[in-house]
């Protein structure tokens, strides 16, 4: 044969031999530089005294204690101080005297024409989107604002005659528990969408009122162990999605957030941590109304077994994921959230150095030391989230006067929307909300 052509023949050969390889070697490498995906798990009026990893005296939270030791905790994170207000937070990365929703009463202020949600940013990135759970105290649906796929119900509906399926209602099977569906309705969703980056916001149910009894519930559970029961179930949920990204392959390239919305519905009494009473609890301006438990877990990229403590507040994740899914500011908005995700990488970032909340017309801003409400009051916080300690007006530490001043000035930058029963959407508040709906 002639060499030439022999040779010409065994490039071929190896060619034919090596290219397979090669594509699947490109194609593994493609996947690993896929936009991660991205799970916000939203538990509900679930406080620093509901979680065990968090110090929780009379709660077990076995498997969201094992999740936290993968990643990052962030041991000073703040929310709005109830349901609806810390939810358009999250969502629009904009404080309530932007939005107008600053109670539970207010949804009408927000409309997809005036704000813009995660799910639309993240949209214009690739990702496709989800929302999975409670769903209230905001206008429209998930839909309308920008969800590809969605699966709603109101508050605590555990059981119920329908819930809301893609903006459609639905009837509810008869022996169906709600959460289950949610958990069924995610997991179906990461089946379907597992070769393409995913949001998913899954707004637990967990554990609003009514606490009724899980199916791991005895019939002879009083009260407080049905409470109890609830947390261990939401627990549970959260093992379940774990276990189900863990079958798909995904969990090295899935981001997971995990937070409580705002503090316990629960009195101090009821919640204590490591021996000791929070300050306060859901709807209050106080330490145990509006810190709450966070951590982020991502495998490979946060740090495992760690705790931050730079401040980070509800406004934060919407910068934070579009960040991450390299999805560019909606223009001309005045998004409040800084990025911390150099920390959720392990890296310094740029700490925020205070934070503000808000609530129906009363507002805060805190940093790690030092706290002043916009009715004056001004509180040391050395011992929180257990004592709030009010600072005399005659005071000569130099420390304190120079964190009143500057604290102050992010009060006068941040005026805190109208408290007066009315909202910037029409509308007076109800006279007296239904059981749990003011929750």
């Amino acid at each position: 044969m002639n060499p030439h052509r022999l040779i010409k023949a065994i490039h071929l050969l190896l060619a034919a031999l090596l290219l397979p390889a090669w594509f699947a070697s490109a194609a593994d490498s493609l996947k690993g530089t896929r936009k991660p995906n991205i799970i916000f798990i939203l538990a509900d009026d679930v406080g620093l005294g509901e979680t065990s990893y968090t110090g929780a005296d009379k709660f077990k939270t076995p498997n969201i204690d094992a999740l936290a030791k993968t990643g990052t905790i962030f041991d000073t994170c703040y929310s709005m101080p109830l349901c609806g207000p810390s939810r358009c937070t999250l969502l629009t990365g904009r404080y309530p005297f932007r939005t107008g929703l600053n109670t539970n009463h207010s949804a009408k202020a927000i409309e997809p024409g005036k704000e813009i949600m995660i799910p639309t940013v993240l949209k214009k990135a690739g990702y496709v989107t989800a929302a999975a759970g409670k769903w209230g105290q905001m206008n429209l649906g998930p839909a309308e604002w920008g969800f590809d796929e969605s699966v709603s119900a109101r508050n605590g509906q555990y059981r119920g005659t329908s819930y809301v399926l893609n903006g459609k209602n639905t009837r509810m099977p008869e022996d169906k528990y709600m959460p289950d569906l949610m958990h069924e309705f995610v997991a179906d969703f990461m089946n379907r969408h597992k070769d393409q980056p995913f949001f998913i916001y899954y707004p637990l149910i967990h554990v609003h009122i009514p606490i009724l009894p899980t199916p791991d519930s005895k019939p002879d559970a009083d009260k407080d162990q049905l409470y109890a029961d609830n947390i261990a179930y939401m627990d549970k949920l959260v093992a379940k999605l774990m276990a189900e990204l863990d079958r798909l392959k995904l969990r090295d390239n899935t981001l997971v957030v995990f937070a409580g919305d705002n503090g316990s519905i629960r009195s101090p009494g009821y919640t204590p941590v490591k021996g000791r009473l929070l300050s306060g609890h859901k709807a209050s301006l106080t330490e145990g109304g509006s810190r709450v438990p966070m951590f982020v877990t991502w495998p490979g990229t946060t740090p495992a077994g760690t705790v931050n403590h730079d401040l980070v507040d509800f406004t934060d994740f919407f910068t934070t994921f579009a960040e991450l899914a390299d999805a560019p500011l909606p223009p001309g908005v005045a998004i409040d959230g800084r990025s911390f995700l150099p920390q959720i990488k392990g890296e310094k970032g740029k700490p925020r150095e205070w934070v503000y909340v808000e609530l129906d017309g009363k507002s805060y801003a805190c940093d790690r030391h030092w706290k002043l409400t916009n009715t004056g009051e001004f509180l040391d916080l050395e011992d929180a989230p257990f004592v709030e300690k009010a600072v005399p007006a005659d005071t000569t530490d130099p420390k304190a006067i120079a964190a009143r001043t500057r604290l102050q000035a992010v009060l006068t930058e941040h005026p805190a929307a109208p408290g007066d029963g009315t909202t910037r959407g029409g509308g007076k508040r109800p006279a007296k909300a239904k059981a749990g709906e003011e929750d």
